[in-house]
């Protein structure tokens, strides 16, 4: 009996130390991913991602108005989260604006303003809800503009640039299918985090935070990673557009990926150009 009690008073410990270590740990000493985090948040992503298709698949067309109204609040997250690197933040407020919980806030905006425009403007709904993301994203830029100095005011210019060139190669060699707005935006934003990955790691003295892009980036060097994006989203693009899936859920399937790519493709790049 006494030895099941002190069982009983080792597993809460144990546990403690699990999550300790596994997802409180890499927030508040900045750590990066690991397998146990990494899998947690993709579970979780996934869960919330089809409950949002279920959700708002009854109320609007997942188009290109939808996708391109959605990225000032895109870049509203990866702005915020450079202030967060940049130091004006002090824990515990600071955790809030780091991943995954800058994602929840992001969408605790997003997702009313959605609702209330999508109530009061119909199907015109996308333009009041970008600007209202907007608003606070330009806000936001100018306050790192008015606080930091541009450090490295070339990676965003040569990111988008090569991952206009790249996108502009993956249009050339796509099926037909695959040639549309929002396949060509996928790989532009895949390719725009890639490539900010790689200026970081290769000239600016950062390193990857993810398990996955770390074990590719030790394997083979920073360049792999844009590299692999391109064959991993040719051939994710080429089963999304030659599927027989209902064309909502393709192009909701790659406003996620949108999401995915840009989101740290941004920070990144407004990071290093400040040398937050």
């Amino acid at each position: 009996m006494v030895k099941l009690f002190n069982q009983l008073l080792i597993f809460p410990m144990d546990l403690w130390e699990f999550i300790k270590e596994y997802y409180i740990d890499s927030i508040v000493y900045k750590e990066g991913y690991n397998i146990v985090n990494t899998l947690t948040w993709a579970a979780i992503l996934i869960v919330a991602v089809y409950a949002l298709y279920r959700f708002l698949g009854k109320r609007l067309d997942f188009d290109e108005k939808f996708v391109y109204a959605n990225i000032p609040y895109i870049l509203l997250g990866s702005s915020v989260r450079v202030v967060e690197d940049a130091g004006f933040l002090t824990p515990p407020i600071s955790y809030i604006f780091m991943t995954p919980f800058i994602y929840i806030l992001i969408f605790a905006i997003a997702f009313p303003t959605l609702l209330l425009s999508l109530r009061f403007y119909g199907e015109k709904y996308y333009r009041v809800y970008a600007v209202v993301g907007l608003v606070p994203a330009v806000g936001v830029l100018i306050l790192l503009f008015a606080n930091l100095p541009v450090v490295n005011w070339w990676v965003i210019p040569a990111g988008v640039g090569l991952a206009a060139a790249f996108t502009a190669v993956f249009y050339a060699i796509s099926l037909k299918p695959m040639k549309n707005e929002l396949s060509l935006l996928t790989m532009f934003s895949h390719m725009l985090d890639g490539f900010e990955t790689f200026f970081g790691i290769s000239y600016l003295g950062y390193w990857e935070l993810h398990v996955l892009p770390r074990y590719l980036i030790d394997k083979f060097g920073p360049i792999s990673l844009p590299a692999a994006k391109f064959l991993v989203f040719y051939a994710i693009l080429y089963l999304l557009d030659t599927s027989e899936e209902d064309k909502k859920l393709r192009n909701y399937v790659k406003f996620v990926l949108v999401v995915l790519g840009l989101a740290p493709g941004l920070r990144d790049g407004i990071r290093m150009m400040f040398g937050t």
